[in-house]
């Protein structure tokens, strides 16, 4: 059974991702566990020696408080999908959210990781140096990105990204385990570019090593590579895309404002980030 970790504050954002997390766990025959992170304020004792702990006593149980009360919206959630019968867990944790997530990981024996963020506006956040664009270059799991907007439906087409590295390829057999549960077809793009070093024997080579599987490759030449992504993802009606954590550089200009801007109406769909191992 997969286990999937699934960190929330929520918010609406976060109860939009939930959903994501519980069809994930139907999909993999999974079970969820609930992270709440939350940091204490640093309070310097020597100006309230006497209440310092009164004071961080009442701040956890005014989490605990409200851990407590939201845990319940969550089963109505997975209730009204009739996605009650999956496993839940759920724990609460003080400090920093990374540092939580790669601890929960690493305790937990989490296999995924799903992670709301705010939409397409956000998405420059969430790779440019929020919690949640640290989390992604930091663990060693694949995670699921949900923006804000991105309602779930059935997965039909998984969009792949790669260059023909042979650790893509690992990546790339991954995806292919979920597609299969999920019966859904794979779209892969590689955008040749006038520096581009993959011959057509390296592409054919990949054809016929997947040819028994539910895989497409595209050889696209532009030297425009995130418009054609984005032209790609829209064309072949993808409904999740896959990219590759070392292309950290990569995610940094995808999701410049500039860029983010022109996208905000078109680019909401989840984004699976895979770790090259």
């Amino acid at each position: 059974m997969k286990r999937i970790l699934f960190p929330t504050d929520f918010s609406e954002v976060a109860n939009n991702a939930f959903v994501h997390a519980l069809e994930l766990a139907k999909t993999l025959d999974g079970e969820l566990i609930v992270l709440h992170s939350f940091e204490l304020p640093v309070v310097d004792n020597q100006f309230f020696p006497e209440n310092y702990m009164v004071i961080y006593e009442s701040l956890e149980l005014a989490q605990f408080d409200m851990f407590k009360d939201e845990i319940p919206k969550l089963r109505t959630i997975a209730e009204e999908r009739n996605l009650d019968k999956i496993k839940m867990t759920h724990r609460l944790m003080d400090g920093d959210l990374t540092f939580n997530i790669k601890k929960a990981i690493k305790e937990d024996k989490i296999d995924f990781l799903v992670m709301g963020t705010s939409g397409a506006a956000g998405w420059e956040a969430f790779f440019l140096g929020s919690n949640s664009g640290n989390v992604i270059t930091d663990i060693d799991i694949p995670m699921l990105c949900i923006p804000h907007d991105a309602n779930f439906k059935t997965i039909k087409n998984i969009g792949f990204t790669t260059r023909f590295r042979p650790k893509d390829k690992n990546a790339l057999k991954r995806v292919i385990k979920i597609a299969r549960k999920t019966k859904a077809a794979i779209k892969c793009l590689y955008v040749k570019t006038n520096e581009s070093d993959v011959s057509n024997e390296t592409v054919k080579e990949w054809e016929k090593e997947f040819e028994e599987e539910p895989i497409t490759f595209s050889v696209i030449h532009c030297n425009e590579v995130k418009e054609t992504i984005l032209d790609f993802i829209l064309q072949k009606d993808i409904d999740i895309v896959t990219m590759l954590t070392y292309k950290r550089g990569f995610f940094d200009s995808l999701f410049h404002p500039s860029f983010t801007k022109k996208a905000a109406n078109e680019f909401s769909i989840p984004v699976l980030a895979i770790p090259i191992e």
